[in-house]
């Protein structure tokens, strides 16, 4: 089979289970009726399949997909449009609803139907249900609505004519919620940079609800009302949420459309990068381990006598990786930006999501600092960092962030000025591990680095080695190295190692 067949099978296969039962509920939110939805969804496969066949091979497959589901429902929307406009040129009057009188729809909603009522008044807008519940709830009249709104009293009539017509569709159709309003999706997220003084955006994103709003409108946007039906929430309430999002900067608004402001990885895309990290795994974790033994060896500015080789190693190991790695993808032209965009109330952060998988990752290895929210204590950078092992809840022995004066007292304390430290947060560094107290002394309890060395030849040759595995796999990600050097028996842990298991400072 040529590789344009085998694309085209491929695509071919993608829409039909990825696709084609969200394009049923798209098109059931735009028709409010099962048969209408059917038919719309085959018309718009058709055309998708005879594209394919014909030989188009879309840049981004989503969005190609969408922009003719979109165009096929316009086109059916104006069949309709043209096929009601008789019937309606002809007894506009039958349908305007005056003040004085009740029609067959306004006893309907009237009577028993009014928790009906209630549901579909979700799920329209606020123009149309202002009018509605002041009319049917609050048993205002047309005129009275009129002057309360400051909206001239045709304007009234139209709106209520429309709304009791959009009401009267839903309240007849068994209503049909979105996949996520029943079955909700797991996201998780990574993100590097500062938090904002609200704890954004981990203070946000970890709600349910806005996790399905970022899976639902990624490389997908969509209105209110529509993400309303899909996860089954009211339209007043999903508006609210929204906008909430939009100034948090998660999401972005163009239009009445939104869309998640961040890069989601989806399961496919993660598995890819999953296969690609094994197949590098052993390999360039051996090398790393041999450079990293190298390394300490020969730079006489690495002093790990405070903690011991076995236990530096934790720290050095991922140290050198990100060196690395980063040298590696420079080279690549992939370097990660340095600088974070910033976001509300004083945070600079990127963020990226990650569908759920069902096979098992390697242990997360985060990073941490020294930071502070009072910019008058921050008189210089402190290169103090933690990187945080999810092995043996190791993470939670030590404290989430150093503030920037017990980052800068265990600073003076490595560059021996402990006359100069503050009592109060030398007593912290004590009673966290970071520093130890022995015959009146205070010592370090971190790998401390005065700077770091120009490569030895040797050092080049086993760093080009390991850039060359790199490029195979460039997102390889900490866990899997810390995961085979623990495999291998070169890392080790315990429980009587001391708590700030890798932690280092420069000075």
């Amino acid at each position: 089979m040529s590789n344009t067949a085998e694309s085209k099978e491929s695509l071919i296969n993608e829409f039909a289970e990825s696709y084609m039962e969200k394009l049923f509920y798209f098109c059931l939110k735009k028709t409010g009726s099962n048969v209408e939805a059917e038919d719309l969804t085959q018309d718009i496969a058709l055309n998708i399949i005879i594209a394919l066949n014909g030989g188009t091979v879309p840049t981004n497959f989503s969005a190609w997909v969408w922009q003719i589901a979109r165009n096929r429902y316009a086109l059916w929307a104006d069949r309709k449009h043209k096929q009601r406009k008789t019937i309606i040129s002809v007894d506009i009057r039958d349908y305007e609803i005056e003040d004085e009188r009740e029609n067959s729809i306004d006893k309907m909603i009237r009577s028993e139907q009014l928790s009906l009522l209630r549901r579909e008044l979700a799920f329209i807008k606020s123009d149309y249900r202002d009018i509605v519940v002041a009319y049917y709830i609050d048993n205002k009249s047309l005129r009275d609505i009129s002057t309360n709104l400051s909206v001239s009293f045709e304007t009234v009539k139209k709106r209520l004519y429309r709304a009791r017509k959009i009401l009267k569709e839903g309240m007849d159709m068994a209503r049909e919620f979105g996949k996520r309003s029943y079955n909700p999706e797991q996201i998780a997220f990574v993100m590097n940079g500062r938090d904002g003084k609200n704890g954004q955006p981990w203070s946000i994103i970890t709600h349910l609800l806005y996790k399905n709003i970022f899976l639902e409108t990624y490389e997908n946007p969509q209105s209110a009302e529509e993400l309303s039906l899909e996860l089954g929430i009211a339209l007043p309430y999903m508006e609210d949420e929204l906008e909430f999002l939009v100034q948090e900067q998660l999401l972005i608004k163009e239009g009445n459309k939104y869309q998640t402001n961040f890069h989601i990885v989806s399961r496919d895309q993660q598995k890819e990068i999953f296969d690609a990290n094994k197949r590098i795994q052993k390999p360039l974790t051996e090398k790393i381990c041999a450079f990293v033994d190298a390394y300490a060896k020969e730079n006489a500015k690495i002093n790990v006598g405070f903690v011991g080789y076995e236990t530096a190693k934790w720290a050095l190991l991922i140290r050198m990786f990100d060196w690395l790695k980063y040298v590696c993808k420079k080279r690549m032209g992939l370097e990660d930006k340095e600088a974070h965009p910033e976001r509300p109330d004083g945070g600079a952060w990127t963020l990226t999501g990650y569908e759920t998988i069902d096979w098992q990752k390697p242990y997360f290895v985060g990073q941490h600092g020294c930071m502070s929210h009072d910019e008058s204590e921050v008189k210089f950078f402190i290169n103090f960092g933690q990187y945080k092992f999810y092995y043996k809840n190791i993470q939670a022995k030590s404290p989430e962030h150093l503030s920037w004066n017990e980052g800068h007292t265990l600073w003076l304390v490595c560059n021996g000025k402990i006359e100069e430290c503050n009592r109060e947060y030398l007593n912290k560094l004590l009673e966290y591990g970071y520093l130890k107290l022995e015959n009146g002394t205070f010592s370090p309890n971190v790998v401390v680095i005065e700077s770091d060395e120009t490569l030895t030849a040797e050092l080049d040759a086993m760093a080009d080695e390991i850039y060359d595995l790199i490029t195979q796999a460039p997102d390889i990600e900490r866990g899997y190295i810390v995961e085979q050097a623990l495999e291998n028996g070169w890392l080790t842990y315990n429980d009587d190692m001391i708590d700030t298991i890798g932690a280092y400072i420069c000075i």
